[in-house]
């Protein structure tokens, strides 16, 4: 793949929801989910105007059934009522009839690839010829057409959302857990959407893992751009957690890819109240925005990482027990990820194979800026394998708090493993216990156990 040094961003059509509308030259949007029972409308409608007036520009809603279905309206019409028009978005599962129902009412339908129409997971290997193949793609193809024609007839947008967790059993049979899987998973329905004429689609694949999810999405581009295709893209980090790692996870993910000019709207998915999403989504954007206004840094097509095999160090803490000499290479520009590509590049173009640590200066006393910030700028490179470590300089911070900062940032790269891992879903209204406080418990009594991952999920 070839690594930019200065910020582009990929080109896309538009998609509109309502009446904004998602990638084009529309701003990149910031969107949340909501989590509570959509059948309690009142409850709904309170919590859907605390996020749009923190900032949230479109709010999802879990719709299981068609009951659900109508309580999304009777949500809809209240917030017209009170004179707010930001779009609602309908998440279903499992029932393709439902997204169909919705699609008459609802803005934008999410459905996911690997339960829309295939059956429910079960973990099986499943042997197809490719007659038997293209024959789950027909029963497919022809479900999948009617809700396209039902989004037409009302201007309804979609949204296909692959998650890493759901791959259907015929996915998995065929491709595996892979990258190549998620990407396939998605680009079954795309095709359709082209063979259509339907382009009101945006597209996300999701994971836990955030090398995962970076690779992933970086391949769909690559698909899609290999069969002219050029559908806006969502970015998460899906069961992020919560807290510092939460929002440290969430930055590295979706900071890659922005960096890099890919994605046009976001959600960041935090196991909180989700209007705290919020904030941390606008200072990502805002963050990676800068980028655009740094001075242009030369061109190059020789920017290729080489992998060291050093230990991934954070600076000075571990300066003691260091086995080798590492390089520091200290990034003042607007553009920090161009720049240290630069960097590095130069350092093996002239035989220099020295592992190197990005030093980086931040003077903001907001420790959740900071950690945003730093998490952003320092993702790629950690996982693309740019850098070995990192040195974080905030003179406003807490240095407890910028010591586990850059320690997360390492976790959250997959670099390097000091404490537990908690992959936690936000909740939603199918959660049916109360999500937030029992993570709180679980990471209590077990934040002590090094390289642990633990599930919590609704």
């Amino acid at each position: 793949m070839r690594y930019p040094v200065n910020y582009r961003r990929r080109t896309s059509c538009t998609v509109k929801v309502g009446k904004i509308g998602i990638g084009g030259g529309n701003p990149i949007r910031i969107q949340s989910m909501a989590n509570t029972d959509t059948n309690d409308v009142d409850a709904s409608v309170q919590q859907a105007m605390r996020i749009i007036k923190a900032g949230g520009e479109l709010v999802r809603f879990t719709t299981q059934g068609t009951i659900q279905v109508e309580s999304l309206r009777h949500i809809k019409s209240e917030l017209l009522r009170r004179g707010i028009e930001t779009p609602l978005v309908a998440d279903v599962h499992f029932q393709a009839r439902v997204a169909d129902i919705a699609a008459q009412y609802i803005d934008k339908v999410r459905i996911n690839p690997g339960n829309y129409i295939d059956p429910a997971r079960q973990f099986k290997t499943i042997e197809y010829t490719d007659s038997q193949y293209a024959e789950e793609l027909g029963r497919l193809r022809e479900k999948f057409v009617a809700l396209l024609n039902i989004c037409k007839a009302h201007n309804t947008a979609l949204r296909l959302g692959v998650n890493h967790g759901s791959l259907s059993d015929r996915i998995m049979s065929r491709y595996g857990d892979t990258p190549e899987g998620m990407v396939e998973s998605v680009m079954e329905f795309l095709r359709i959407c082209v063979e259509q004429q339907f382009t009101n689609v945006v597209i996300s694949v999701k994971a836990s893992n955030t090398v995962v999810m970076i690779t992933t999405m970086r391949l769909l581009v690559e698909s899609m751009e290999a069969e002219g295709m050029a559908f806006p893209l969502h970015l998460g980090v899906t069961e992020a957690g919560d807290d510092m790692e939460g929002r440290i996870k969430s930055a590295v993910g979706i900071g890659a890819l922005l960096a890099d000019g890919i994605g046009d709207t976001i959600r960041v998915s935090l196991a909180e109240d989700p209007v705290n999403e919020i904030p941390v989504a606008r200072e990502l954007v805002s963050h990676i925005m800068s980028y655009a206004s740094a001075p242009e840094l030369p061109e190059r097509d020789d920017i290729v990482p080489v992998a060291t095999g050093a230990p991934a160090v954070v600076l000075p803490d571990d300066a003691g027990e260091l086995k080798q000499e590492y390089v520091i290479l200290i990034s003042t520009h607007g553009n920090p990820v161009g720049e240290i590509r630069s960097l590095v590049s130069d350092l093996r173009a002239a035989g220099d194979m020295r592992p190197a640590v990005a030093l980086r200066y931040y003077e903001t006393a907001d420790v959740e800026s900071f950690q945003v910030q730093a998490a952003a700028d320092m993702g790629s490179l950690l996982i693309d394998g740019f850098i070995d470590g990192l040195q974080l300089v905030a003179p406003k911070i807490a240095p407890d708090v910028v010591s586990a900062t850059a320690y997360a940032i390492l976790q959250a790269t997959r670099r390097r493993f000091t404490k537990t891992e908690y992959i936690a879903c936000p909740g939603c209204g199918r959660t049916m216990f109360d999500l937030q406080s029992t993570l709180r418990k679980i990471k209590q009594a077990t934040s002590h156990y090094t390289g642990l991952k633990i599930g919590v999920m609704g």
